[in-house]
């Protein structure tokens, strides 16, 4: 009974997405040519503020998890860099943190990325500056980008006073943060 018990008090001191997240998740990255020919085995380089990750497109690739914005850059020969930014945004960790974990855990899972995630299947498109995000995918499907700085995606930036790249913001205005 004690072991439980501290069990139970090391989740909620932790944190519920570090307990269910890990710091890393599946990203499928295809390329596909302007015509939407599909162009596998890409070069694949994504950052965050954890560093860089080098791949093939055409597949599903463990990313680290962060509250910042990731960068994919897709390169083939013959073919003009795909660029993509990807939009981090809380998960079900971060809500089950304030419930159980409160301010603490909360803290702790941002500090650690696990309470974000990407979108989980995008699709770049050589010669295109793409953004995904992640409040807009359905499912597991893969998600629609949006070009850089068009109308469209501009209208799905947040409302005033809310992050619109990342989660970080929100994290440094807790507690009453409007995310």
């Amino acid at each position: 009974m004690k072991a439980l018990m501290a069990v139970a008090t090391a989740m909620t001191l932790v944190g519920c997405a570090s307990v269910t997240n890990d710091t890393t998740h599946g990203v499928r990255v295809d390329t596909r040519q302007k015509s939407g020919a599909v162009v596998a085995g890409a070069d694949c380089v994504a950052t965050n503020d954890y560093g860089s990750t080098s791949f093939k497109s055409g597949g599903t690739e463990a990313l680290r998890r962060s509250a910042g914005d990731m960068t994919i850059v897709c390169t083939k020969n013959g073919e003009q860099p795909a660029n993509a930014r990807l939009i981090s945004r809380p998960n079900g960790g971060m809500a089950g943190n304030i419930v159980l974990g409160g301010v603490i855990g909360a803290v702790v899972d941002h500090n650690r990325g696990t309470a974000y995630t990407y979108p989980t299947w995008v699709e770049l498109v050589f010669g295109e500056s793409l953004v995904f995000d992640r409040s807009l995918q359905t499912g597991d499907a893969v998600v629609k980008g949006l070009a850089a700085g068009s109308v469209t995606a501009k209208a799905n930036a947040p409302a005033p006073g809310r992050s619109n790249t990342t989660s970080h913001q929100c994290m440094q205005q807790l507690p009453g943060a409007i995310c």
